[in-house]
């Protein structure tokens, strides 16, 4: 991922701010083409015809690029809350533990930053653990949720149990790195879930699986037909404990259009040609280069005294 190359400017209070993204491609992170076109079939679908009510939630934002995203679905009367550790003390040594090593430049204002690059904006901004989310955001009142948080078993199915606290009926809640071999505690939290839970998958990419705790027959029913128009996604479907689930492979996928700056940097004037050189400027540069000193001196004051 492409980081922003110009440099940081300084603020009337002397404070150094911090570099502006001039396009989506510059917001660190990781949203794969793939996810970025399903995130925008179940928005869309959610946004569209008979609209489904209700809130966006995303738990862990790193530096901004899926909330970006996000925000550009949120209704006239809805709200949109992000809720992260940011640069706060983790509640935990493991927690702390993994803080330092994956996320060490994640800051408030860092993502604050971004994400006012894209939007008039910011969502409501919850700087805690996610443990505080069943607390803090109405029950039954989302209808998209991205978890994206912590890998310790332990925090992801505190997570899992507050996706399903906020959800309203059909929402559709994601979970980020369900399979990754460097994260086992999300697989194990998100599969027993599935197994035992209550938690019933709709489909899963690469990286992440969508769900409901609902009754999901309305969500793969209308995906399939989907998925039959485009060549960019493979997709099969497999049983788990006696019920489907879509698995779709990245086959070049195209993303919908994404995220475009609120103030796109100014276009750059075209570079002044060079120069032209007179007849005969560049052999005598390369002889003054390349002859010994005492021909180069003798040529030199031959030259003089034909002109004198």
């Amino acid at each position: 991922m492409s980081h922003v190359s110009h440099a940081p400017v300084t603020t009337p209070d002397g404070e150094q701010a911090l570099p502006v993204p001039t396009a989506y491609s510059e917001v660190k992170g990781w949203f794969s083409a793939s996810d970025q076109v399903l995130f925008d079939w179940f928005l869309t679908r959610q946004n569209s015809g008979a609209a489904q009510p209700g809130d966006l939630l995303e738990l862990g934002v790193f530096m901004g690029k899926s909330a970006i995203f996000l925000g550009r679905y949120l209704r006239e009367g809805e709200e949109f809350t992000v809720c992260d550790l940011f640069d706060s003390p983790a509640v935990d040594e493991l927690n702390l533990a993994e803080n330092r090593h994956s996320y060490p430049t994640l800051t408030r204002r860092g993502f604050e930053t971004n994400y006012l690059a894209f939007h008039e904006a910011l969502p409501t901004v919850i700087q805690a653990p996610t443990s505080v989310v069943g607390a803090e955001v109405r029950p039954a009142s989302c209808r998209f949720v991205h978890v994206d948080a912590s890998h310790l078993y332990e925090h992801v199915v505190t997570d899992i149990e507050s996706s399903r606290l906020v959800a309203t009926p059909g929402a559709v809640v994601v979970f980020d790195d369900y399979r990754s071999a460097h994260c086992p505690g999300v697989a194990a939290a998100v599969w027993s879930a599935v197994v035992s839970g209550g938690l019933n998958p709709i489909c899963a990419s690469d990286m992440k699986l969508y769900a409901t705790w609902d009754d999901p027959e309305a969500h793969q029913k209308d995906l399939l037909a989907w998925l039959e128009g485009r060549s960019d996604l493979g997709y099969g479907v497999d049983m788990i404990v006696g019920r489907p689930i879509v698995h779709i492979s990245d086959a070049g996928a195209r993303p919908p259009e994404l995220p475009q700056p609120l103030h796109p940097a100014p276009a750059q004037a075209p570079a002044a040609p060079a120069p032209a050189r007179k007849p005969g400027a560049r052999a005598r540069k390369l002889a003054k280069d390349l002859l010994p000193p005492v021909v180069t001196r003798a040529i030199v004051s031959w030259r003089r005294r034909r002109r004198g």
